[in-house]
């Protein structure tokens, strides 16, 4: 979830992503036809994460083949079901198809990569007379082994198909992955996203997008904030919203086991997740103690961030 293995941009992307940290390697590669997988494409992966997840749970047996008629996975993803939206989903699971992906994720011990693409293969059925009639895929061996481990498997927030831009749905995974339940939450260095977003975007542009997504508070069941550290780099802080202290009601799950009936990831039924209120980054702190060392990773100019080492309030300039 926090690795970058889609295209962020709404746009067409050919330029590779090349990712190193540590023993983790990552190239994620596209043509030039259809463009790199998306982040709005991987919600296809998560439809069949779910259905893999509920077969198993249900005591049926798994395979890598699947079969689904359009309309249930646009509907999953919150989607419309017009001609256009179809004609959408085909271009997904092009994209899907052509991008490649060689890392040594889960293959560290093996000191190997896994080349793979994210959809193998995938073909469009149809009826007596023609027409189109449903959708058989088929999931790479790599994706299927990881959505068959319970510990490599997170829930995710109904509302995630709700968020439209791709570095806070990225940043959603990476708050998920992270804060998880944690009440202390987790900090990361601006910088530090910054390389693992693979976003293509300055970086100063990058720094405005995550200021502005600290200020409307869109990701479901987190707060998060800009803390500035001694040495006048920007810290993005986040922690899990407090459900059980909402007014609507007793306190709910907001997440549930993916591939549960009606087929939804995460916030079935009515939850009493409310919108936190909108902290005062300059002066308001998370008790998330000290900062992750992968935070430190990276250095950054203060004057590139809007932090002052004087202590003041956060500037926030537009790039």
């Amino acid at each position: 979830m926090i690795y970058p293995f889609f295209s962020l941009a709404k746009t067409h992307r050919i330029t590779p992503i090349d990712f190193r940290m540590n023993d983790v390697a990552i190239r994620v590669e596209a043509v030039a036809e259809h463009g790199m997988a998306t982040i709005w494409d991987a919600d296809v992966l998560i439809w069949a994460a779910s259905q893999i997840v509920g077969a198993r749970d249900a005591g049926l047996r798994t395979s890598r083949l699947m079969a689904a008629r359009p309309r249930e996975i646009l509907t999953f993803a919150g989607r419309g079901t017009s001609a256009r939206d179809y004609h959408r989903l085909k271009a997904a699971l092009d994209r899907l198809q052509s991008t490649t992906i060689a890392t040594s994720l889960r293959q560290i011990s093996e000191r190997r990569m896994h080349r793979f693409s994210w959809i193998n293969e995938w073909t469009e059925r149809a009826d007596a007379h023609g027409n189109a009639d449903g959708i058989d895929l088929i999931v790479p061996d790599w994706f299927y082994r990881a959505v068959l481990d319970d510990a490599l498997v997170l829930t995710i927030d109904r509302q995630y198909f709700a968020l439209t831009g791709g570095v806070e749905r990225w940043l959603y995974r990476v708050v998920r992955k992270h804060a998880g339940r944690q009440s202390h939450g987790w900090r990361f260095e601006f910088r530090h996203l910054y390389a693992k977003s693979a976003s293509l975007s300055p970086f100063k542009r990058f720094a405005f997008e995550l200021r502005d997504i600290v200020r409307r508070q869109p990701l479901p069941g987190y707060r998060l904030l800009v803390e500035c550290d001694g040495r006048g780099r920007e810290l993005l802080a986040f922690a899990p919203v407090d459900l059980s202290t909402h007014a609507c009601g007793q306190g709910v799950e907001a997440n549930v086991l993916s591939g549960t009936e009606g087929h939804v990831p995460s916030g079935t039924g009515g939850t009493c997740y409310q919108e936190p209120k909108r902290p005062d980054s300059s002066s308001t702190s998370m008790t998330s103690g000290s900062p992750n060392s992968e935070s430190n990773l990276y250095e950054s100019n203060s004057s590139e961030v809007g932090c002052r080492r004087d202590g003041g309030k956060l500037q926030e300039r537009a790039p």
